[in-house]
């Protein structure tokens, strides 16, 4: 964690209310996690200047907006020089459509997911990425059906063991 402060059970459970609910009142997250309001509100500022908080935000219903169009696609390089990966991943990272990107193992190189109106869109920003020089050699598009299932929050008190 590189020289940041551990964390506790309390700190868990605090990041994993404030994520559910980053608009939660102090008095409100201290009750939910046992504390009284003062010390609930230093651990929260001590997080935040830790980098465990990075942002807080709204999350919105983009389907109330209008329609939208998900598409997965795995990206495979034409090598695998670390300076065509570096160059990649500089150029996705300005592309507003790409919502992740993963580099991961296995046929492929990345699988990135893709926010568009439509699939029209979707294939002009690829059109757009194939015409730059960012050593795409491949690349195949799973268009999303339906989402059932899309959490905006992480298992952390699943994942982390605190010392306690």
């Amino acid at each position: 964690m590189n020289g940041a402060p551990k964390l506790d059970r309390l700190d868990i459970r605090i990041l994993s209310h404030l994520q559910r609910n980053g608009r939660i009142s102090n008095v409100n997250l201290a009750d939910e996690v046992g504390l009284s309001p003062s010390p609930c509100l230093t651990r929260v500022k001590r997080l935040e200047k830790a980098g465990y908080i990075i942002d807080y935000g709204a999350h919105i219903q983009l389907e109330k907006l209008g329609t939208i169009q998900r598409v997965f696609t795995q990206i495979t390089l034409k090598d695998h020089r670390p300076d065509h990966f570096a160059q990649f991943e500089a150029y996705i990272r300005k592309v507003d459509e790409v919502q992740e990107c993963h580099l991961v193992s296995g046929g492929f190189d990345y699988q990135l997911i893709f926010l568009t109106r439509n699939v029209v869109h979707y294939q002009e920003v690829m059109e757009n990425l194939l015409d730059q020089n960012i050593f795409i050699d491949k690349y195949f598009s799973y268009i999303v059906i339906k989402s059932p299932i899309v959490k905006k929050y992480y298992p952390i008190d699943n994942l982390f063991s605190p010392e306690d």
